[in-house]
């Protein structure tokens, strides 16, 4: 079998991003029209933040915010966690598992060249995941 590595995933990926002054509704639309499920926040030409289906519940919806008025920046996770373009696809997949998330920017020299999400990969490598997380549970 060969090892895909990120760039494999992300390769001609056109990222989804808008600033941190943009609205949620904003967002909401651009996600809709993209059939995505996250927005990559940056400011300044380097990622601050990242926005996603799950923070329009939690942090905007549940908390009574309006879409309209209310900023990426006040309910975006800041200064999320990222990856390499190098790194293999099992270890994305590995950190989104551990770590409770679904989508992972992808880093190189301090810029943004993808997003990769859990519906990226192959069904070998999910579950190769899941061999893995059934070994260190019985240990």
């Amino acid at each position: 079998m060969r090892r895909r590595i990120i760039p494999d995933v992300v390769h001609e990926q056109n990222v989804l991003s808008l600033g941190p002054e943009a609205t949620v509704a904003e967002a909401c639309v651009a996600m809709k029209r993209r059939h995505v499920g996250s927005v990559l926040v940056i400011d300044q030409e380097r990622l601050c933040g990242i926005f996603t289906e799950r923070d329009v519940v939690n942090r905007v919806v549940a908390e009574g915010l309006d879409p309209r008025k209310t900023v990426l920046a006040i309910v975006m996770t800041r200064n999320p966690d990222s990856i390499a373009p190098n790194s293999s696809p099992i270890e994305a997949l590995r950190m989104m598992h551990d770590r409770g998330y679904r989508h992972l920017p992808v880093i190189a020299e301090e810029r943004v060249v993808g997003i990769v999400s859990r519906r990226d990969f192959l069904g070998d490598e999910k579950m190769q995941l899941e061999e893995e997380t059934r070994y260190w549970q019985r240990i």
